[in-house]
């Protein structure tokens, strides 16, 4: 790469014929200039090797383009799935990023925020479930929710009810003798204990025989494998001969559920039909594929960051919209693997 230099206003407007105030206009309004200007301008710039001051620009315009992103964890597969899209919209949207972890721990993540705020972020994408949305609408800057209780803020979230529903509807056509569902506890205020309730209702409504199963899978690989084997040990029990076709919360449950069908049979056997939630990597890398209703994490993302630039260009110009609370839901998409 050839080395850039500090080139200034003035020579950028002795080289292109423009004024000066039509260069800082160019870098802090530049749709108040048009697109034939604004390529001129763009081609004088690389060829005059300009190299753009961050510093100077977050000093005149106030716009750091950082944004905060709060997760839960980056074991599970779900989170450094969506961390991952999130992070891969700088390329379209320009936005940078500073991550944080959360910890379950409310003063932790009152900390983390602080921070955030101290580097003049623009924005927050949070998925961590610590902090109720009503203390944080109360920030100085727009807050979008991805799958967490949401409110009195943005969110963006999967169509869970329907994700329930099409997963146990797949296990019908499977000619299961019970339907059973694995979660963790959820709150109702939670988005994801909507996947509960759309299994319960079309079971319900079919009059099915079904059960679902409440189990704390935890955040970590060791308690959903504990958990996931202390279900299945469960099911062997109560349901023998009995082909159950089982719902899990994630596809990480159902990855281990899997190995644990595995263990026992060798195999994928006829006793047992496997849906997932999420689409992640997991799923795929399965010994057998795993059937899961894909949340679409890539469009979840990209409509994040797009409701976060909406609402923070709304709060630069004054808008009263920015303080009221935009709520998109993403329609899942059912995968038909090898586990069904």
């Amino acid at each position: 790469m050839s080395e850039k230099n500090q080139v200034t206003f003035k020579e950028i407007a002795e080289y292109t014929g423009f004024s000066k105030t039509t260069i800082s206009r160019y870098f802090n309004k530049p749709a108040t200039v048009t697109e034939k200007n604004r390529k001129i301008i763009r081609e004088a710039l690389d060829l005059l090797g300009y190299q753009e001051n961050k510093v100077a620009h977050i000093l005149a315009t106030g716009k750091t383009e950082y944004v905060g992103v709060i997760v839960p964890n980056l074991d599970l597969d779900y989170y450094s799935s969506m961390l991952d899209r999130i992070l891969k919209t700088y390329n379209e949207f320009g936005y940078k990023f500073i991550v944080f972890v959360g910890s379950n721990d409310t003063a932790a993540e009152e900390r983390y925020i602080e921070e955030l705020l101290a580097y003049q972020i623009e924005g927050l994408i949070i998925m961590n479930h610590t902090l109720p949305s009503e203390s944080l609408c109360s920030l100085s800057v727009p807050v979008v929710a991805i799958e967490r209780e949401d409110r009195f803020i943005n969110s963006v979230n999967s169509d869970n009810y329907l994700g329930g529903i099409e997963a146990a509807s797949l296990l019908t056509e499977k000619t299961c003798d019970i339907l059973i569902h694995l979660n963790s506890p959820t709150d109702e205020s939670i988005p994801a204990s909507q996947r509960i309730s759309g299994f319960r209702d079309y079971c319900s409504a079919r009059d099915l025989r079904y059960e679902i199963m409440i189990r704390d899978f935890g955040y970590s690989h060791e308690e959903v494998y504990s958990h996931a084997k202390a279900a299945f040990e469960e099911m062997e029990t109560r349901y023998p001969g009995m082909k159950k076709g089982v719902f899990c919360a994630n596809d990480v449950i159902a990855n281990y559920l899997l190995g644990q069908v595995i263990r026992k049979y060798g195999g994928l056997t006829p006793l047992y039909r496997i849906v997932g939630f999420d689409n992640t990597p997991v799923g795929v890398k399965a010994p057998y594929s795993i059937s899961t209703v894909d949340q679409q994490i890539e469009v979840i993302a990209r409509e994040a960051i797009c409701l976060l630039m909406e609402k923070i260009r709304q709060k630069r110009t004054g808008d009263p919209a920015a303080r009221v609370p935009i709520h998109k839901t993403v329609t899942p998409i059912v995968l038909r693997r090898e586990s069904t």
